[in-house]
C-alpha cells in the first residue's frame, strides 16, 4: 500500500472561490498562514516527498498543469498564501532529480514535505515506495516554457478585477497598474493567487509593473481588460531579462488557462502587449479584505 494521495479535493475550495469573487468582488478566502512563512529557498535542505494525482483541471495556484506534467503542491508554510505560485525547485530523491513547478497546496504538508505530481515522483523514486526522503531548494530565475502571460479573471470589469501572471519564475512580490493617464493602484494578491484591485480602475487598457523578490522589475503595456483571455507578453520576469519596446505580433487562436475551475476554452486570437522590462539589484535572499502577507 503506497502513502501517495489519490484525487485529492483540496482544488474544489480554490476554483469555486474564483468564480464567485469574479461575480461578487467579496473576501472569500481568510489568510491563516504564519505570521512570516517563506517560500523554499536557494539553499539545499532535507525533506521527504510523496505524490498524489488531480482532482480536476488545476491546483490552487489556478495555472493549468505544465506541458511536462511536473509539478508540486506545497505545505501551508511554505506555499506562504501563493507567493511560491509559479517558481521552481529542484527535487533530488533516490533515482535522480527533477524540477517543478509550485502549482497547488497540500494543507496537510508540513515544512519539508513535497507532495509531487505522479509523474514527477517517478523520476526520483519508484511509485511503490511511497514515501522517499530527499533534498529540494529553490531555483532563481529557472527558464520557464515562455514569456510572462496575464490573464484577467472571469467577471473581471472596470469596477472590479483580478489578473492571473504566469511564467515569472521568481516568487511575485507585488504587482501595480495604471490606466490611461491614471496613477498607479497595487494589487493585493489572494491565496488562490490572482491579483485584486478593488475599485474603479477604468476599462484600460492597463500598464502593469511586476516585481519578483529579487527585486527585478518587468511592466507590461497595452494590456486589454478581456477576461479569460490569455494575453502573451515579449519579456520574461528574471535576472537578465532586458528586453525592449517591441511591436505588437499577431497570432492564432491557442487554449489559454481559465482563472477558473471550469474546463479551458480557447483563446481569440491577440496582439502581445508592448513590453518595457528592467533588472533592479538583487538584494539578499486575496482580497481587498484580506491579502496575502508577503514577509
Amino acid at each position: 500500500m503506497t502513502a501517495h494521495r489519490l484525487l485529492s479535493p483540496r482544488w474544489l475550495a480554490t476554483g469555486g472561490a474564483v468564480v464567485l469573487a469574479g461575480v461578487l468582488g467579496i473576501a472569500l478566502l481568510i489568510d491563516h498562514s504564519p505570521a512570516c512563512a517563506a517560500p523554499p529557498s536557494a539553499t539545499a535542505h532535507k525533506g521527504k516527498a510523496t505524490f498524489y494525482d488531480l482532482a480536476g483541471t488545476q491546483g490552487n495556484c489556478n495555472f493549468k498543469p505544465p506541458a511536462d506534467d511536473l509539478y508540486v503542491a506545497l505545505g501551508r508554510t511554505q506555499y506562504t498564501s501563493a507567493l511560491s505560485c509559479g517558481s521552481y525547485i529542484d527535487v533530488t530523491g533516490p533515482k535522480g532529480k527533477v524540477r517543478v513547478k509550485v502549482f497547488d497546496s497540500c494543507p496537510e504538508c508540513t515544512v519539508g514535505w513535497l507532495d509531487l505530481s505522479r509523474t514527477a515522483f517517478k523520476k526520483i523514486a519508484d511509485p511503490v515506495a511511497g514515501v522517499v526522503p530527499i533534498t529540494y531548494k529553490a531555483v532563481p530565475n529557472a527558464t520557464t516554457p515562455g514569456p510572462l502571460s496575464i490573464t484577467f479573471a472571469k467577471g473581471s470589469s472596470k469596477y472590479w478585477w483580478a489578473i492571473l501572471i504566469d511564467n515569472h519564475a521568481n516568487p511575485i512580490k507585488s504587482v501595480s497598474a495604471k490606466g490611461p493617464g491614471g496613477s498607479w493602484m497595487t494589487a493585493s494578491h489572494t491565496d488562490y493567487n490572482f491579483w485584486l484591485i478593488d475599485r474603479n480602475t477604468g476599462g484600460g487598457p492597463f500598464s502593469i509593473k511586476m516585481t519578483d523578490i529579487y527585486g527585478h522589475t518587468a511592466t507590461a503595456t497595452g494590456i486589454k481588460l478581456v477576461p479569460g483571455q490569455k494575453q502573451a507578453t515579449s519579456v520574461r520576469l528574471s535576472k537578465g531579462s532586458v528586453a525592449a519596446a517591441v511591436k505588437p505580433k499577431k497570432k492564432k487562436a491557442s487554449p489559454s488557462a481559465s482563472p477558473s475551475a471550469s474546463a479551458s476554452k480557447k483563446a481569440a486570437p491577440s496582439a502581445a502587449p508592448v513590453i518595457e522590462s528592467t533588472v533592479a539589484a538583487e538584494p539578499p535572499v486575496a482580497l481587498a479584505a484580506a491579502p496575502a502577507k508577503h514577509c
